[in-house]
């Protein structure tokens, strides 16, 4: 399934940091994202993570780099449509997957995703980076909609890294005295552009890594809220060994400013056989 992308699609990606890209991920591929979510979810990959239920109702089942343990993942990450996206986005010559994540709220799961952004949790630095987040489930603000404040990838600005409410399987971020707190986004939403949209199965949400983006609960009864995202890099990304980055994210094959490359990091635009 090839997308190509217009110019305005391109320039909203580039000025607001996050865009809604509506069919883009056809139903096969839905229907093998959704199979394998379910194995993982039964047996999952070495890191996975869960949220313990706010009010003792729902589950989250996180996990991440699951690409590396699975054919469908893998398979999906490397030849789907979305390295393509992802360099029409980028405006690279070359794009490498950097990892891929899963977020499962379950129905009845009112933890909220804390505001942040994503790259002080990455052990790279550069500009040319972005995720691409799905779902096999259709996606509403009362299932749990992803927000984005419009902008914020220009802010300048990375945010201290922080647990997800109480995470089991995850310890505390090593504090960088670069990264500055997070704002009251909640507290002070009038003095923000946030933008949020419904998903159907097949749309995506793309944004920066830099972007400052939340969800709410699944507060619905019958609707699974299945998010899976893909991160992918450009031409200037490298490895980056500041204090801060999730453990299981860094690399002891990569020095400080080497360029990403495979294994680790497959090339997967241009398409190699």
């Amino acid at each position: 399934m090839t997308v190509n992308l217009s110019e305005a699609q391109i320039r909203t990606y580039q000025d607001d940091g996050a865009i809604v890209l509506r069919d883009v991920i056809s139903k096969n591929w839905l229907a093998r994202i959704a199979d394998a979510i379910d194995r993982d979810i039964a047996e999952p990959g070495p890191f996975v993570h869960g949220y313990v239920p706010e009010d003792g109702h729902g589950k989250f089942h996180g996990n991440l780099r699951i690409w590396e343990h699975d054919a469908d993942f893998r398979e999906f990450c490397l030849r789907s449509s979305l390295p393509e996206l992802a360099a029409q986005l980028l405006q690279t010559k070359k794009v490498n997957l950097l990892y891929d994540q899963l977020f499962v709220k379950e129905p009845g799961t009112a933890n909220p995703t804390r505001w942040h952004n994503d790259q002080p949790y990455w052990p790279i630095r550069g500009r040319q980076v972005l995720s691409i987040w799905i779902s096999p489930d259709p996606v509403t603000a009362e299932s749990g909609a992803m927000e984005f404040v419009r902008g914020s990838h220009n802010w300048n600005k990375w945010f201290q890294p922080e647990r997800f409410g109480d995470t089991k399987g995850h310890d505390d971020y090593e504090r960088n005295p670069d990264y500055v707190p997070i704002p009251d986004i909640d507290g002070a939403r009038e003095d923000h552009d946030i933008v949020s949209w419904n998903l159907e199965p097949g749309d995506a949400y793309v944004f920066h890594a830099l972007t400052v983006h939340g969800a709410g609960g699944n507060f619905k009864s019958d609707v699974r809220r299945r998010g899976y995202t893909v991160r992918y890099t450009g031409d200037d990304i490298v490895y980056d060994t500041r204090p801060g980055p999730n453990e299981h994210l860094r690399n002891a094959n990569f020095s400080d400013g080497q360029p990403l490359a495979p294994p680790s990091y497959p090339l997967v635009w241009p398409h190699v056989n």
